[in-house]
């Protein structure tokens, strides 16, 4: 085996973000047991502000300085009500449902650079849309089981994510990656503390590995995918990214004795084709053989 190959390569970095992405629901699904949700996302800016601080330092402050910081505020109050509802369904649903419908974020990216970048709505990214909404039907079935009102939750938390990355590739323009990380962290960690304030609870000292977790692990999963996009094409990390799914269905099955709903994985498989195959299809119209 080439342990160069860009794929394998590409796979170790993925394996650090799946693992991150699993140990963070595990660690917010342990800490919410004793502590509020904004109290978690306090642990999780405050981690990325001391992750992303040292960067700042050893590259000088020029490497912030932004020419839209008003962009920077909408952009990362969005995030936060995102991560808000996102750990919040974490709380409420089984893992596995929370991990599927937020596979519906590309979903959600589709509509809005359609309506807000004025991108061009291709006949495969609205097949790509159709499929998306088909899988959340499937996961959620409307009028044959009684849909949890979580999982609107976990839906508003794919919107707010997608509205997000739409934010950040405008911002991408004119601030550096570091400047829209740091600045994320800054402004999200007064943030959630205002929130967390009122019935803030000092956690036990058993809590502590769990905060370490979900503060680390928030850094490392999207370093471990930022680096393999860096080295791999999409259409080569997204298979990998959906094995999420799989792997905290059998989390949720093992630790936490959740059912293994046969609905929730054919509704993800299916969101999750219908995102591939556009994948693939813009691939092939970029790079024509």
């Amino acid at each position: 085996m080439n342990m160069q190959s860009p794929v394998i390569r590409a796979a170790a970095w993925m394996s650090v973000a799946l693992a991150s992405f699993t140990l963070m629901a595990i660690s917010a699904r342990e800490l919410s047991t004793h502590i509020s949700v904004f109290q978690i996302l306090v642990f999780r800016s405050l981690g990325g502000l001391l992750f992303i601080l040292p960067f700042v330092l050893l590259s000088g402050l020029h490497i912030v300085k932004s020419r839209r910081p008003g962009l920077h505020l909408v952009r990362h109050s969005v995030h936060f009500c995102a991560q808000y509802a996102w750990f919040l369904g974490l709380t409420l649903l089984p893992l596995a449902e929370v991990f599927a419908l937020e596979f519906t974020a590309p979903i959600w990216v589709i509509i809005i650079a359609a309506l807000v970048l004025k991108e061009q709505l291709t006949p495969a990214r609205l097949f790509a849309v159709i499929g998306g909404f088909i899988g959340v039907l499937i996961i959620i079935r409307p009028g044959v089981a009684i849909v949890d009102p979580a999982a609107f939750v976990v839906l508003f938390a794919g919107f707010g994510f997608a509205c997000s990355l739409i934010f950040t590739k405008i911002l991408t323009r004119t601030d550096t990656p570091v400047a829209i990380i740091f600045y994320m962290a800054l402004l999200q960690t007064p943030l959630s503390l205002t929130f967390a304030y009122s019935d803030w609870i000092w956690p036990a000292l058993a809590d502590l590995p769990w905060i370490l977790l979900v503060a680390i692990t928030g850094n490392t999963a999207h370093y471990g995918m930022a680096r393999a996009l860096k080295i791999a094409d999409a259409s080569v990390i997204f298979p990998m990214d959906f094995l999420r799914v799989p792997l905290i269905t059998l989390v949720g099955y093992l630790v936490y004795q959740e059912a293994l709903d046969i609905w929730v994985l054919l509704g993800a498989c299916v969101i999750f084709g219908a995102n591939y195959w556009l994948i693939l299809r813009e691939s092939s119209v970029k790079n024509p053989t």
